[in-house]
């Protein structure tokens, strides 16, 4: 029995390890040269943030296109926030912010850093709140401490010549402050001087440290100095806390098992489940959280990429879209089986030209790796063409027209109506997530199907041609007449058609949609920060020294 409990004990280790391992890969591989960071400790008891990051990105990593900039809490005003890039001024974003805590982004843009190349990046914070606490060896002194953000271990490489600069408020004298224990790396004690403001000035330099460190730096002077409402006053819930704490204690032994088993058994069943869920979220949060407005102009296939719908069902529409185009004729369909035009028509997405392509295939395997790529670069393009705009808007605006595009087919008079008006609004009706259930819903009478219906279904057998309609005149009909089917075998032959897809083309869907989702949306590594390109870490301050006054800041890139 202990042999078992052994083998399982370590089956669960093993399960708890690998997924760590995996998700440390990374693509973004970077050093920071050099970091200078100004902290201004202003007469108001806020704080102001200057930072300069020099960035060298290695040949071959992901281009800087982002850098989190981690805030010590959630006080500070966004409407002070500057940056630019090797002098040039660029955007920022509170939403873009991917760092674990508070924070924001700096949006690269036209300056990104590609592979290779190095960039300086300068931002400036006008005012932070809320960071400022009583000294806890002198009750007539506030007290400051203060971490730079900082990246993820797996993302950065070499050394850093780091320097951190506290400006006291004005009026302070030399002779007033106390400085904090340094940290590891750092002399003993900061060199002292006076600014051009005449304000006492404590510096912290390394050129040994690194980027990935959480340094936390600190200092207390007289609380005359700021108001008293700018100091944050301990509450009773915190007193009450401490004492809770102490009284569970005890309860260590306890706790420790707990926290085993739950590190054992517990986080792998959690991780499992996670990654289940987000097999399918094949989207990076950075297209849905970028910018505001509606990007209009996405085809039906974009816009079911940015909706996340299931992949078979956007291959399907793919396959529409290219026979409608006189691209490609299905030879059969089960298993699938689509014959290239040659030479391929003019007008084709690009997306459609590699669908096409990976058709060509004759294996099996081949033809996978070749739709994945095809999909994983469909994705990317829609994340370029999102940056600027907000996921939410636009999906709400293509739902729009998905609703406007079922509408017109369910209030059509006639059969034949009906008919051309879903030959033009197909794939936008097939957005809706429910379209399985509400296309048998409502095409419960004869179809008029599309003209280019024979080259998708080899089966099909056109029935008796559509003479003398009633079509209206701005309808145009393609100059070729259309057959009649039964509704409810034209929405079972579209079902079955992206069912086809999943089972014989793509293979396990969950399957097909992961190894998507694990190239166009990894899941964050391990680590104290956020992570996803440029740098930063997270907020996790111990304060330990002549006060509390936790001022870390953390970033995801």
């Amino acid at each position: 029995m202990l042999r078992r409990i052994s083998i399982f004990l370590f089956i669960f280790w093993i399960g708890l390890a690998l997924p760590a391992s995996a998700l440390a890969q990374g693509s973004y591989l970077f050093s920071v040269d050099k970091e200078v960071v100004n902290v201004y400790w202003n007469a108001d008891g806020t704080e102001s943030l200057e930072y300069t990051f020099n960035f060298t990105n290695q040949p071959g990593a992901h281009p800087i296109d982002f850098v989190d900039v981690g805030m010590p809490n959630g006080s500070f005003n966004m409407s002070t926030v500057t940056a630019d890039v090797n002098g040039n001024n660029v955007d920022v974003s509170q939403s873009d912010y991917q760092g674990n805590g508070s924070g924001f982004a700096v949006v690269m843009g036209q300056y990104t850093i590609q592979p290779g190349a190095s960039g300086s990046v300068h931002v400036y914070i006008g005012s932070i709140a809320g960071v400022l606490y009583p000294d806890t060896s002198d009750n007539t002194y506030a007290s400051a401490d203060f971490a730079p953000t900082y990246f993820d271990s797996h993302s950065v490489s070499g050394n850093t010549d780091l320097t951190v600069t506290f400006h006291l408020p004005p009026g302070v004298k030399p002779n007033e402050p106390r400085w904090h224990s340094s940290p590891s790396g750092f002399a003993s004690q900061p060199q002292t001087g006076i600014d051009s403001q005449n304000r006492v000035t404590y510096t912290w330099q390394s050129a040994g440290a690194n980027a990935y460190t959480q340094y936390t730096f600190g200092a207390s002077f007289p609380k005359s100095y700021v108001p008293d409402s700018a100091i944050v006053q301990t509450s009773i819930f915190d007193v009450l806390g401490g004492i809770f704490s102490f009284l569970i204690a005890g309860l260590g032994n306890i706790l420790c098992f707990g926290f085993f088993a739950f590190m054992f058994i517990g986080l792998p069943i959690i991780g499992a489940i996670q990654g289940q869920r987000r097999k399918l979220q094949y989207i990076p949060p950075k297209i849905g959280i970028e910018g505001h407005g509606i990007k209009r102009g996405l085809t039906a296939v974009e816009a079911a990429i940015l909706m996340e719908q299931p992949l078979d069902k956007v291959m399907t529409m793919i396959l529409f879209g290219a026979i409608k185009k006189g691209a490609a004729t299905v030879v059969s369909r089960d298993p699938l089986n689509v014959k290239v035009t040659e030479p391929q028509p003019e007008g084709l997405h690009d997306y459609e030209i590699s669908f096409l392509s990976a058709f060509k295939l004759a294996d099996i395997r081949a033809r996978q790796t070749a739709l994945q790529n095809m999909t994983i670069a469909l994705v990317k393009s829609v994340g370029e063409k999102m940056k600027g705009f907000s996921r939410r808007e636009t999906q709400d605006y293509y739902k729009n027209i998905m609703e406007q595009a079922w509408s017109q087919v369910e209030t059509a008079q006639t059969p034949e109506v009906k008919g051309q008006l879903l030959d033009q609004n197909l794939e936008w009706t097939m957005l809706d997530h429910d379209y399985d259930q509400r296309s048998r819903r409502v095409f419960t009478g004869p179809i008029f199907v599309p003209m280019w219906w024979g080259s998708y279904d080899p089966m099909y057998r056109p029935g008796p041609a559509m003479t003398g309609a009633a079509v209206p005149a701005s309808m145009p009909t393609g100059g070729r007449s259309s057959s009649a089917l039964p509704g409810a075998d034209f929405a079972a032959s579209v079902v079955g058609g992206v069912q086809t897809f999943s089972g014989n083309v793509l293979g396990n869907l969950n399957s097909f949609t992961s190894r998507v989702t694990n190239a166009t949306n990894p899941p964050p590594p391990p680590s104290t920060g956020g992570y996803r390109g440029g740098g930063g870490g997270g907020c996790a301050c111990a304060c330990a020294c002549a006060g509390c006054a936790c001022a870390c800041a953390g970033g995801g890139r």
